[in-house]
């Protein structure tokens, strides 16, 4: 009985150091790079994280990366449309000149959002912040183009 509590014990501890580990490491994305090496990436956030930090007068830009087709049918009041197809590797785009503007980053359905936030963060933006799609977007949504 007395081995049987030790080996709970051991057996418990990985599991416990895995998830102090994965505490300390937040929601930051990490990709694999050329080498296939582990490096960081953009931060994905919750939506309700997104319209507290869209409350904040802190001059970020809420940036939807759709195309403008879809922009102009219904955005998030406030963004910017800056399709994804026009993000261009090791291009910064000229609508971002500030890298350490906070970019609140969405799409439709997370997909191109997620690719978007990649692309910038590799061009050396530093607060980018990723939050899935319009599809799930519980706030108000406008039309007209961009």
């Amino acid at each position: 009985m007395k081995l049987k509590r030790i080996a709970q014990k051991i057996m418990a501890l990985p599991i416990a150091a895995l998830l102090m580990m994965l505490s300390l490491f937040g929601c930051k994305m990490q990709v694999l790079d050329g080498d296939g090496m582990v490096g960081h990436s953009y931060t994905h956030i919750s939506q309700e994280e997104a319209v507290r930090r869209m409350a904040l007068d802190d001059g970020h830009i809420i940036l939807d990366v759709r195309t403008r087709e879809e922009y102009a049918e219904g955005h998030i009041p406030g963004a910017v449309c800056l399709p994804n197809e026009e993000i261009i590797a090791d291009t910064p785009p000229v609508s971002l000149p500030d890298r350490d503007q906070v970019l609140l980053v969405y799409c439709r359905s997370g997909r191109r959002s997620k690719e978007a936030a990649q692309k910038l963060y590799d061009m050396g933006y530093t607060q980018v912040y990723e939050f899935g799609g319009i599809l799930d977007w519980q706030g108000e949504v406008v039309s007209g183009e961009a």
